[in-house]
């Protein structure tokens, strides 16, 4: 064993917080044999959860692939060299762009929670070939809130929640989501200190929940009418910050005229909330010196998602919580994980294309039709979306029916089990990896982590992988590149002018930036960091963005940011902004919010005609399919055995269904959906409330335990969900709002099915 404690991250949430490990190897087996909180670390300062305890069960993961796999025409696979597998895959992307366009070549993923360096590289080989169209999880979860944002403002805001007076969170646990730095030590400060107030919008008692000082327990698709309500209390009551708006807000009074209408009691009768209590929740706000808020999956992945997005945005803007200590922030970004193309559609079902990403439930008709521009082929890069896609059968069918299928993974997932080639990628431990999921304010941290391994034989990281498709295309020369590798050679000085100099002469270099920088600097970079290459432009865009910012941070110019970057195996501050930086960040011409989005007015205006819920008698339940719990995570942990509790993600019900349906602790139920049946173990549950069931995220994995026997614990939530079921404007999913019927399932019948 290692004597020494080694940096590196966790990578189960966006947060990605910094750990330090011990590690082992014992007859070949790597192993993270201790972990514990990094106290270096800028962001989380040696703060973790019990998930990254587990990390091991990733790393030392039997269901690891060490070769390149093709499928033979029976549907089994045979191992290939390399070499074979990058000539055959890249003659086979070719082919499909020279015939039909290399824009029906679709790209999903691109990096999970902490290994986006990787995914950098795609573009590179996806520019070349011409291909288009892209998605990954966060057209399951953000582009609403995307849309919004860009409309409002221009940019992602993110609260300062560790000194905000209110903390406000919709749809969102952050005991058990974390999403921003030390999530449960702030959460504890709140609750502790008198001066400060936590507010709760959520059908469900959560552990957050159960902390507040207002819990408004809605009934379960009913946040729209909620915060609607919320915000005209601050209208009709002349809550709002009149001064604020006045000076930095445009649209205020056409807004106001909307929300002046609304009639609170009534919506608070129809979301369920008692209106004293939803009236005194928006008088706390308004009193506030400074309030921050979190919108999460609980109402990104239900009904009304995109309007929800901007009414729980109206709660800061309307009382002037912005571009102050504990308040509301735009913030520097490292890299941009969102497009700034604006709005598009895609080809087949014209679905908004928001960030650059196709709405993910519209993958699957985007595939199966004979539309001249249908999807043809597909490169799925560590993400499983055969698993984690609405409606997983039609998923299965679809990715069955391409051209070619190509995926880019460290495990045999269940979207590589339709690949026509499987490439076994180097762990996230086994390369230099990092996470672009930056958005604090005022301080702004960037980790790149060092490897601790060396990559498993058979494996490669992806940066190699992307260069070696790139090299067998052929467009990218050693003449084109010479250059820049002599200057590399010479210094970081050479390389910046010479770098600059060969983009201005040679523009077909900047369609293949990541794979320049990785064959150029990446060789002259310390041994095993050559995929950290890309960071290098990334870092000068950083200083040309937010100059003063990086400055106070330290660094001078974008090398000495690169280098400061390398040499801190911890993470680095890379921006500290000042409060004031807030207005310059917003990007209209005026740096002023643009209050008024016409759609979103209509939809307001709607609400009074509408009713919360989509059940009906068929499917008198809904059903949140995906909850996250304190043994959950996403799909790298494969192997069940890391959960201590839970082992069967259990069906949580209220104490009132459970009595009328006849379900039994511990027994099982069948949850029927109109797109699947499924059955569970039941949990009877008081944080329940009736008529809302709720199933965990991570489960319905088969694994490959000790004796060789396929094992698969708990639900798989997509094969309840469907593709039809999406918000009008983002095309979100409504994974937390999806109707179901629930029956008991006799003793004897249980046991024959389990």
């Amino acid at each position: 064993m290692s004597a020494d404690w080694q940096p590196t991250a966790c990578i189960l949430c966006e947060c990605n917080c910094g750990i330090v490990v011990q590690t082992s190897v014992q007859d070949g087996v790597r192993s993270l044999a201790r972990i514990r909180g990094d106290k270096d670390n800028p962001a989380s300062a040696g703060y973790t959860c019990n998930k990254a305890l587990r990390l091991d069960h990733y790393q030392n993961n039997r269901a690891r692939l060490t070769s390149p796999l093709r499928r033979r025409p029976d549907g089994s696979y045979e191992e290939i060299d390399w070499d074979t597998a990058i000539t055959e895959i890249a003659a086979g992307f070719r082919e499909i762009a020279d015939t039909h366009g290399g824009d029906k070549i679709f790209y999903y993923g691109g990096g999970g929670q902490g290994n986006h360096l990787g995914g950098a590289y795609s573009g590179a080989f996806l520019k070349l070939i011409g291909s288009r169209y892209r998605s990954n999880a966060l057209a399951q979860e953000k582009t609403g809130e995307n849309w919004v944002d860009m409309q409002l403002y221009g940019g992602h805001t993110r609260g300062e929640f560790a000194h905000a007076e209110v903390s406000v969170f919709v749809g969102k646990n952050p005991w058990m989501s974390q999403s921003f730095p030390r999530a449960r030590v702030v959460l504890n400060d709140i609750a502790k200190d008198p001066a400060r107030s936590m507010i709760v919008i959520d059908p469900v008692v959560t552990d957050t929940a159960k902390m507040a000082d207002f819990h408004l327990r809605l009934k379960p698709g009913a946040d729209a009418w909620c915060l609607a309500a919320l915000a005209a209390v601050l209208v009709q009551e002349n809550l709002c910050d009149e001064t604020f708006l006045a000076e930095h807000v445009h649209g205020a009074d056409e807004v106001r005229t909307v929300l002046r209408s609304i009639p609170v009691g009534e919506y608070a009768r129809r979301s369920g909330v008692d209106e004293e209590l939803l009236r005194a929740a928006a008088r706390r706000i308004s009193a506030a010196d400074s309030v921050a808020v979190f919108e999460d999956l609980g109402v990104q992945q239900a009904p009304n998602s995109t309007l929800c997005s901007y009414l729980n945005k109206l709660l800061w803007i309307l009382t002037g919580s912005f571009a102050k200590r504990g308040g509301q922030h735009l913030h520097s970004s490292f890299a941009p994980l969102f497009s700034l193309s604006g709005v598009g559609r895609s080809p087949v079902t014209g679905a908004p294309v928001i960030a650059g990403l196709v709405p993910s439930n519209v993958v699957p008709q985007e595939i199966l039709t004979d539309h001249p521009d249908r999807f043809r082929a597909m490169i799925v890069e560590s993400a499983n979306p055969a698993h984690s896609l609405a409606d997983s059968e039609a998923c299965r069918a679809a990715f069955e029916s391409l051209e070619l299928l190509v995926v880019i993974d460290v495990a045999m997932t269940e979207t590589a089990r339709l690949a026509h080639y499987v490439l076994p990628a180097a762990s996230q431990f086994e390369k230099p990896e990092a996470t672009f999921f930056n958005f604090e304010f005022p301080h702004n941290e960037f980790h790149l982590r060092h490897p601790l391994f060396e990559p498993l034989p058979g494996t490669l990281p992806e940066p190699e992988i992307w260069a070696r498709l790139v090299r067998a295309l052929g467009t990218v020369g050693d003449d084109d590149l010479r250059p820049l590798r002599e200057a590399a050679r010479q210094g970081r000085a050479a390389y910046t002018q010479a770098f600059f100099a060969e983009l201005a002469v040679n523009p077909a270099l900047g369609k293949a930036l990541p794979y320049v920088l990785y064959e150029t600097l990446g060789p002259t970079l310390p041994e095993g960091m050559a995929g950290a290459a890309a960071l290098w432009g990334l870092a000068q865009k950083a200083v040309m963005t937010y100059p003063d910012a990086v400055r106070r941070a330290g660094h001078a110019d974008g090398n000495a940011l690169f280098d400061a970057i390398l040499s801190s195996p911890s993470g680095v501050t890379f921006s500290v902004h000042e409060y004031a930086d807030d207005w310059m960040l917003i990007s209209h011409p005026d740096h002023k919010i643009a209050l008024v989005i016409p759609e979103m007015l209509d939809e307001i205006r709607a609400l009074e005609a509408a009713r919360p819920g989509l059940t009906s008698p068929e499917f008198p339940i809904v059903l949140s399919a995906g909850e996250r719990r304190a043994f959950t995570a996403n799909d790298i942990l494969r192997d069940p055995s890391w959960r201590k509790r839970d082992t069967d993600g259990a069906l949580r019900v209220s104490v009132e269904d459970a009595e009328a349906l006849g379900l039994v602790d511990g027994a099982r139920a069948r949850i029927t959906t109109a797109a699947g049946s499924a059955e569970a173990v039941v949990e009877i549950s008081e944080t329940m409330q009736p008529g809302h069931a709720a199933l965990p995220n991570g489960y319905g994995l088969d694994f490959i335990g000790d004796d060789g026997q396929v094992t698969v614990a708990g639900v798989a939530p997509n094969a309840l969900t469907s593709t039809d079921w999406r918000d009008p404007y983002a095309g979100t999913p409504w994974h937390k709002h999806v109707p179901a019927r629930i029956e008991a399932v006799p003793a004897d019948l249980a046991m024959t099915s389990a």
